[in-house]
């Protein structure tokens, strides 16, 4: 029987704090990018596209516990083309990437839909899948949003061409890979026309929040009920500015907002969080002693069971045969190389005056006792092959690269901690790897 890891109480009011730190990626990596896609799927996060000084056409897993990334194959004839300001959402071992082509006249595909297969590793024609012939279907489109709602993909609004800013709301039937429209262009009852906004999905409704409609920035909040099919403006005294640019994810009963300016040059660090049960709005303060990463056009994903709107864990018992398998969790005191005989994970509270036997402990506990704390900057080599993250009171838990190689990796992902990663944006970094930042909330 699979045993949690145990450790310190995890809930956070509204006096929590978000901890932000900075993840140095190993190489190779993908360079800094911003307008690009991402989602996260069994444990890896996959990033498509984007740009940097040009529009790219690159695809990239990630694997976060190792800190590891894979360059995969996009030159197939199933492959998109270069794309920015596109979605990619994950459904049942698949990935759906709608929309961002370039529209120009030297584009070879006019299918603004693209699927890849997670197990076959491959890129695979969408009308693979049992399909029927459809008078009507949503045309390419940039800034859009893409979630995932039961077994279909919703897309929202977008902007479309020389038409700017669009109102329409489509459906994808994953099962028959059928579009359906949701509400017509000429529906004034909705969020009307808008691009470069957020959606999330929670409780089988959707909320849309912000973004452009022409050139007029908005600050405006939605929900979208999937029973009645009606859409409710959502006011509230408080919250976000207008915003364009940010990224959104569905954290337990709230949904978060992080990032994005009031105008394209002005990027934030703001992360505020909307409760769903309460109706709302409250800034969440940064951890003192680290400062949150001001980003616009970035992406974002979240990790374990409490962002299991965004992250799909596929069943344990049907990956394992239905034989749960043991999971090893230790916690200090007790003999590090007992530990380490046994392959085990470890979880131990780090001192800075303490030191550490063992290589891959010693160097993810390498937090140097100057003003550099849990959250500060360092070199890369000291980050260790091995993920961190330091809970309320200062706990750090650590993964080693070589647990994973052992047979145990379902379990990690299935009791992978919270955490939300942000990834790339403006401004770009000085160095050619993509930049990416691990929040994780705290009790204060």
């Amino acid at each position: 029987m699979s045993v949690a890891m145990t450790g310190p109480s995890y809930s956070m009011g509204q006096s929590g704090n978000s901890l932000w730190t900075q993840l140095f990626p190993s190489s190779p990596s993908p360079c800094d990018r911003y307008k690009h896609a991402s989602c996260s799927y069994d444990g890896n996060v996959y990033i498509l596209g984007g740009r940097d000084n040009s529009c790219l056409r690159d695809f990239w897993r990630y694997n976060i516990v190792c800190n590891e990334w894979t360059e995969l194959s996009c030159t197939s004839e199933a492959a998109p083309e270069e794309l920015e300001e596109h979605s990619m959402v994950a459904h049942e071992g698949i990935l759906y990437v709608f929309g961002g082509m370039l529209d120009s006249a030297y584009t070879k595909c006019k299918c603004a839909l693209w699927v890849f297969d997670i197990d076959k590793q491959k890129w695979v024609q969408s009308q693979e899948k049992p399909s029927i012939r459809q008078a009507q279907m949503p045309t390419n489109r940039k800034g859009h949003s893409a979630v995932v709602m039961g077994s279909a993909m919703l897309v929202y609004g977008g902007y479309v061409d020389i038409k700017g800013s669009s109102p329409d709301f489509w459906s994808l039937n994953f099962d028959t890979m059928a579009w359906s429209q949701l509400s017509e262009s000429q529906n004034s009852s909705g969020p009307g026309p808008r691009h470069n906004h957020s959606a999330v999905v929670y409780d089988n409704c959707m909320y849309l929040f912000g973004g452009l409609r022409g050139l007029r920035e908005l600050r405006d909040f939605w929900r979208w009920n999937s029973s009645s099919h009606m859409w409710t403006s959502l006011r509230t005294k408080s919250g976000p500015s207008k915003l364009i640019g940010h990224s959104a994810a569905t954290y337990k009963d709230c949904m978060l907002v992080f990032g994005g300016g009031e105008i394209q040059n002005t990027p934030t660090n703001s992360l505020w969080r909307y409760s769903f049960t309460s109706h709302t709005w409250w800034q969440v303060a940064v951890h003192p002693g680290c400062n949150a990463p001001s980003k616009i056009h970035h992406s974002c994903t979240g990790l374990g069971s409490s962002y299991e709107a965004n992250t799909i864990v596929p069943s344990v018992g049907s990956r394992l045969n239905d034989k749960h398998r043991p999971f090893k969790n230790r916690c200090f005191p007790a003999s590090l190389t007992s530990l380490e005989s046994e392959g085990a994970i470890e979880m131990e509270t780090f001192r800075l005056d303490k030191c550490y036997a063992g290589d891959s402990f010693s160097r993810c506990s390498e937090l140097e006792s100057s003003n550099q704390d849990l959250t500060g900057n360092k070199d890369p080599e000291k980050t260790g092959n091995c993920l961190t993250f330091e809970k309320a009171n200062r706990t750090l838990w650590s993964y080693k690269k070589d647990d994973l190689l052992q047979g145990e990796d379902e379990d990690i992902v299935k009791h992978l901690p919270d955490l939300l990663l942000v990834i790339g944006g403006r401004p770009l970094t000085c160095h050619s790897p993509i930049s990416i930042w691990h929040m994780t909330l705290t009790a204060s």
